[in-house]
C-alpha cells in the first residue's frame, strides 16, 4: 500500500466515476476529490488515505478479489515514515435476536423485559462483497460494502474515516421487516491466524496488562477492563478496538463490569479465526435484560471504533482515554456536576452492620469520575419507607448523618428518595436541607408537629399535603423514568393536577431508556416529553438521572451514566443547606451531557436557558453556542414549539473534527413559537442538551 497524490489518483476520475475490477465493483459517484481523502485502485486493491494533523495521514486498503480478507492493510504515515499497523483483517459481527414484549402499556419504551430468558437466535453476519461505494460527507469519508446478512437482518458494512484523526467506525447496518425484535451484538476484527504480537488492556484497577498470544491455538478470553478497550500490537504499531462509550450499554439496574471485551481464537465457538473485539454478556445483570430495540425496517448500526497508532506497549490507550476524558466529567468554570437517582442502599448496609470502609465504594467511584453532587434515592428496596415513624425517623436521621459525613471538599452527597406516593407513578424528591416526613397520616394525627428528638416532623396523607410539604420546605419533585418502568403513562396522566402545575414539580428525568441503535442519539422518550411539557404551557425542566443500584470502583459505571452541569460558582456546604442546587434546577440553569459534548455557553438574543425573550418583528432570533467535544460531531438541532407542534431545525456538523471547540452562531425563525432549546450529538451518539428558553 502507498500514499499517492491527488493528481495521480484523480486523473482518471475526471472521465469516469464508476469502475469494476475483479469481483468487487467500486462506486465513486459520491466521492469528492477535493475532500482531503485520496483514492487509488488496481485490479486487486482499493486504497484510501485520509488526512491527519501536521501533514500526516492514515490509510486503509481493501482486497477486491472477493476471496481474501476484506481489509488488506491498515497504515499510519507520520513524519515521512509509513507504519503498517495490521494486515489481512475482516470485521466480525455476531448478532443475537430475541423477542420484544410489546403487550404491555409501555410498548417499545419497555424496560421490564427479560429478553435473555426467552428463546433467541445467534448469527454470524456474512459479507458478500459485491460493491464498495465511497461517499464524501464533510470532514469524513464513508465506505459502504454491500451486502451483509445475519438471519433475517440484511444490509451493508459501513466504515467511516474521520479526517484529522486516525479514528474509524465500523458498523454492520442491518434491518429486518419482522416486528417485536430485540437484539444485542458482539463485534471485532479477526483474521485466519495471529494478527498481533501482543494484546494489551487496562484491568478494572487501571493497571495495564498484556498477553502474547500463541496464535490460532490461543482460546478466546473475555476480560473485565477499564475504558472498554482492547489493543492489538503489531510489528510497527498498535490498533485499539472500543465501543461507543454510552450507546453500547443498554439500560440495566446494575452497572456491573460484565467483561465487555475479548481476544483470541474460536470466539463463542462461532468465529474460528483470531480476533480482538467487544462483547455483551447474554444475561446482563441477571435482572431485567431488555437488550436493544430493533423495530421493523429500522437501520440498526452494530458498530465499534478503531483507533490507529504507531506507538507500542499499550501507549495508544492514553489516546483512546482522551475521547472520554479518562472516564471523567471535565470541570467547567462556573459549573458543578450533579448525578441523580442512586439506589445504593448504603444506609441499609450501615443498619445491617455490613463491613463498610470509611469511604464507601460508590463515593470513591463517583468522586474519581469528577461528580461533585450525588443525589440519592435511598430506601428503595430496603429500610422502612412506609413506616409510621418509629423505624423511619431514625433511618432518615442515619441518611442525613451519613450524607453529612461523606460530604467533603468538592463532593456533596444529598439525601433523597423515590417516594412514589400520592402523586402517581414514580417520582424523585429533593429538599434544600434535611426534612423529616412520614409518607402517610393516621386519623387524628397533625400534618406537622415538633418531635423531641427530630424537631419538625411532617405526616403526609394525600396529594394536597404532599404539595404543601414541598411548598413549605421549598422542595422539588419530578417524574422518574417518565413514560417507562413504574412511570408508564406518567406524567401525562396527572398533567392537569394542581401539583403538576406547581413550580414545586420541576419536570422529569432523562436516561437512555429504551436503547435503539438506529437513532443517532441516546433516545427520544424523555426529550419528546420535554417538548410535550413545553407545548402544554408548563415551564418544566429535565434533569439527567443514572437510576443505578450498587456501585463500586471496578464497575462499568461511566458507560451507564450521564451528568448535569449546574450553573454554580461554589459547591454548598452540607451543614449550610444546598438551596443553590435547587435554584439551578428550578430555574433551568443547567445542561445535561453524556460527558463528551459540552455546552458551557448557550444564549438566544442574549438570554440563557430558563430565561425569557421577546422576538423581533420579523420573528428571527440569533443564537450563540459555545461547545467543545472529543469525538467528531454529527449534528446540532434547534427544537422549538408553538404550543401544539414541535419543529426541528437540524444543522449538519460533519465538517467538525475530533477534540475541538467552537463558538457557533445559528439563526432561527421563531415567529409564533413559545419556546426553544438545543441538542448537540456526536458520531458515537454522545451528546448534550440545554433546557428551554421561553418566548413571550
Amino acid at each position: 500500500m502507498h500514499f499517492p497524490t491527488k493528481i495521480s489518483i484523480f486523473f482518471i476520475l475526471l472521465f469516469q466515476a464508476f469502475f469494476a475490477f475483479g469481483q468487487v465493483r467500486v462506486d465513486l459517484s459520491e466521492f469528492n476529490a477535493n475532500s482531503g481523502a485520496t483514492v487509488t485502485q488496481s485490479k486487486q486493491l482499493l486504497e484510501i488515505t485520509w488526512p491527519l494533523e501536521n501533514g500526516n495521514s492514515a490509510g486503509i486498503s481493501f482486497n477486491l478479489d472477493g476471496r481474501s480478507e476484506l481489509i488488506d492493510q491498515l497504515q499510519i504515515a507520520k513524519d515521512g515514515e509509513v507504519y503498517q499497523v495490521a494486515e489481512q483483517l475482516s470485521p466480525l459481527f455476531i448478532l443475537t435476536v430475541g423477542e420484544r414484549d410489546l403487550s404491555k402499556g409501555s410498548g417499545w419504551n419497555i424496560f421490564f423485559d427479560r429478553t435473555a430468558y426467552k428463546p433467541y437466535d445467534t448469527y454470524k453476519a456474512t459479507l458478500d462483497a459485491e460493491r464498495i461505494k465511497l461517499i464524501s460527507q464533510g470532514a469524513r469519508t464513508i465506505i459502504q460494502v454491500d451486502k451483509m446478512n445475519a438471519g433475517n437482518f440484511s444490509g451493508h458494512l459501513e466504515i467511516s474515516l474521520y479526517h484529522g484523526s486516525s479514528l474509524m467506525n465500523m458498523a454492520a447496518v442491518l434491518s429486518t421487516s419482522e416486528n417485536a425484535k430485540a437484539i444485542i451484538y458482539d463485534a471485532g476484527l479477526v483474521k485466519e491466524n495471529k494478527a498481533w504480537n501482543e494484546v494489551f488492556w487496562a484491568d478494572t484497577e487501571d493497571y495495564l496488562n498484556s498477553d502474547k498470544p500463541l496464535g490460532i491455538d490461543t482460546p478466546s478470553r473475555n476480560l473485565a477492563v477499564k475504558y472498554r478497550t482492547i489493543i492489538g500490537e503489531g510489528e510497527q504499531g498498535s490498533l485499539a478496538v472500543f465501543p461507543a462509550p454510552h450507546q453500547y450499554f443498554y439500560p440495566l439496574d446494575n452497572a456491573y463490569n460484565l467483561k465487555y471485551v475479548w481476544y483470541g481464537s474460536d470466539y463463542r465457538d462461532i468465529e474460528p479465526g483470531f480476533g480482538i473485539g467487544i462483547r455483551h454478556d447474554m444475561m446482563g445483570d441477571r435482572r431485567h435484560v431488555p437488550w436493544f430495540n430493533a423495530p421493523p425496517n429500522t437501520q440498526q448500526r452494530l458498530n465499534f471504533f478503531v483507533y490507529l497508532s504507531n506507538t507500542k506497549d499499550g501507549q495508544i490507550l492514553e489516546e483512546v482515554k482522551a475521547f472520554t476524558h479518562g472516564d471523567q466529567y471535565k470541570p467547567i468554570a462556573g459549573y458543578r456536576t450533579m448525578a441523580s437517582h442512586f439506589h445504593t442502599e448504603h444506609m441499609d448496609d450501615v443498619l445491617t452492620h455490613k463491613p463498610i470502609p470509611d469511604i464507601p465504594g460508590h463515593v470513591k467511584a463517583l468522586r474519581s469520575m469528577g461528580v461533585n453532587i450525588m443525589h440519592l434515592g435511598e430506601y428503595h428496596l430496603a429500610g422502612n419507607p412506609r413506616d409510621l415513624g418509629p423505624k423511619r425517623l431514625p433511618e432518615l436521621q442515619l441518611m442525613f448523618d451519613e450524607c453529612a459525613r461523606l460530604s467533603e471538599a468538592d463532593f456533596l452527597m444529598l439525601p433523597g428518595e423515590e417516594p412514589n406516593v400520592h402523586f402517581g407513578g414514580h417520582w424523585m424528591n429533593l429538599f434544600p436541607n434535611p426534612v423529616y416526613w412520614i409518607m402517610s397520616r393516621e386519623e387524628g394525627k397533625p400534618f406537622v408537629e415538633e418531635h423531641p428528638d427530630y424537631g419538625k416532623v411532617y405526616r403526609v396523607g394525600n396529594q394536597e399535603e404532599m404539595l404543601k410539604l414541598l411548598e413549605t420546605e421549598k422542595g422539588l419533585a419530578w417524574t422518574a423514568h417518565a413514560r417507562t418502568k413504574g412511570s408508564t403513562g406518567f406524567p401525562d396522566k396527572y398533567k392537569e393536577e394542581a401539583f403538576f402545575h406547581s413550580d414545586r414539580f420541576n419536570g422529569a428525568a432523562w436516561k437512555a431508556i429504551p436503547a435503539d441503535l438506529s437513532i443517532p442519539n441516546m433516545g427520544r422518550r424523555v426529550l419528546d416529553l420535554m417538548d410535550d411539557m413545553a407545548n402544554w404551557g408548563e415551564r418544566k425542566y429535565v434533569i439527567g438521572e443514572a437510576d443505578l443500584f450498587k456501585l463500586e470502583p471496578d464497575y462499568e459505571i461511566y458507560g451507564h451514566m450521564n451528568i448535569n452541569y449546574l450553573q454554580m460558582d461554589k459547591l454548598p456546604k452540607f451543614e449550610e443547606g444546598w438551596q443553590p442546587v435547587l435554584d439551578a434546577m428550578e430555574q433551568g440553569k443547567f445542561f445535561v451531557s453524556t460527558g463528551e459534548v459540552l455546552i458551557p455557553e448557550f444564549s438566544v438574543e442574549g438570554k440563557g436557558s430558563g430565561e425569557s425573550i421577546q422576538l423581533k418583528s420579523n420573528g428571527k432570533a440569533e443564537m450563540k453556542v459555545k461547545a467543545e467535544w472529543t469525538f467528531p460531531l454529527n449534528y446540532a438541532e434547534i427544537v422549538s414549539g408553538d404550543g401544539e407542534q414541535v419543529y426541528r431545525q437540524r444543522i449538519d456538523l460533519s465538517d467538525t473534527k475530533a477534540f475541538d471547540h467552537q463558538v457557533f452562531e445559528f439563526s432561527a425563525t421563531l415567529k409564533g413559537r413559545k419556546w426553544l432549546r438545543l441538542e448537540i450529538w456526536d458520531v458515537a451518539a454522545n451528546g448534550a442538551f440545554t433546557q428551554p428558553i421561553w418566548i413571550e
